[in-house]
């Protein structure tokens, strides 16, 4: 039997073929394909599934980045509609199953090995406790996971909209620079690969730090500019990317606390998504740390909180297959 998982989001679509046999699951195959250069995500399953097509995977789940109602989605950063049902049909698939990204990603965490974590602040896990989970990549996803019925369920959010609540003069000047551009300026608006550019034009257009000749030319012949922009500001020999970097990091914090405040996070924090492995040395110089644990009324209780960095970057795909070998169970 063969069970297919997703993890469809606004840059890449990962794929995986499993082969399932007695509860025990195996990795046939895995590809990634870039999302935008297919018109729907029909086209890049069937060629995906080209070369096996004498065996047709009886489950598939997707786990997709946008709101998924009455098994039928609408991507945030990408132009397709999904519709379960019409899915299963188009590709000649038993059972189909939609469900949000972070749903994935939440489904993930229980196959995370320490191998896989960098943590930030070891807390106090508490057993059974409501685990968070955040992740910034093309857009900023965020979710929970509440214990129920002897298992955890996954309560995915759209909080990632949520505006942006600045907390010291400079980011006050940055939410006036960007409401001026914006008219709305949401945490993803800056919790996400456009929003490490964002955060760096405004240093140098505020001409808080001067833009080195040799960087300004990187940026304007980069394919991805957020990359440059974060490899420099790692590397510490340019002010002006080492401080968007690490403005970055603080507000990734902050956001980070504020949530971990409002689901009350004692079963630990999860900080996923695609860019928090590439900045992991900023993350673990203390900024983050110190902007998620800076609440006067409730310090104490967020420095107990475990948080931990998901260093794998087929988390969302790892819960797309549990939640697909689950329904090809369910089916059975």
């Amino acid at each position: 039997m063969k069970i297919l998982a997703g993890d469809i989001g606004g840059t890449k679509t990962l794929l995986e073929l499993v082969d399932t046999d007695g509860g025990t699951e195996h990795v046939a195959t895995t590809r990634s394909f870039t999302s935008h250069r297919y018109v729907t995500l029909a086209a890049i399953v069937d060629e995906f599934l080209r070369d096996h097509r004498s065996v047709r995977p009886q489950a598939a789940c997707f786990a997709v980045a946008g709101p998924v109602r009455d098994q039928k989605a609408k991507l945030t950063n990408l132009p397709w509609r999904l519709d379960a049902e019409q899915l299963a049909a188009e590709l000649g698939i038993d059972r189909v199953l939609l469900v949000n990204d972070m749903h994935g990603m939440g489904h993930g965490v229980n196959d995370l090995s320490n191998a896989d974590l960098r943590v930030l602040q070891a807390g106090e896990p508490e057993v059974r406790g409501v685990r968070l989970i955040i992740a910034a990549g093309t857009g900023l996803g965020q979710g929970a996971m509440v214990w129920q019925e002897n298992r955890y369920v996954m309560l995915p959010t759209e909080g990632g909209h949520a505006d942006f609540a600045p907390r010291d003069e400079l980011e006050l000047d940055l939410l006036r620079y960007l409401l001026s551009r914006l008219g709305q300026v949401s945490n993803e608006a800056l919790l996400s690969g456009r929003g490490l550019i964002r955060i760096y034009e405004f240093l140098r257009d505020s001409g808080r730090v001067s833009e080195p000749p040799d960087l300004a030319r990187a940026l304007r012949n980069a394919h991805d500019p957020a990359a440059v922009i974060s490899t420099r500001g790692l590397e510490g020999n340019a002010p002006i990317a080492e401080l968007a970097v690490d403005r970055f990091a603080r507000i990734y914090g902050a956001v980070t606390g504020n949530l971990a405040l409002s689901y009350l996070s004692t079963g630990g924090v999860y900080v996923a998504g695609g860019i928090a492995p590439k900045i992991i040395d900023a993350l673990e110089r203390g900024a983050f740390i110190s902007a998620f644990n800076r609440n006067t009324a409730m310090s104490a209780l967020l420095e107990r909180i475990p948080v931990s960095v998901a260093m794998c970057s087929d988390l969302c795909l790892r819960g797309a297959r549990r939640l697909a070998a689950k329904l090809l169970e369910s089916t059975r």
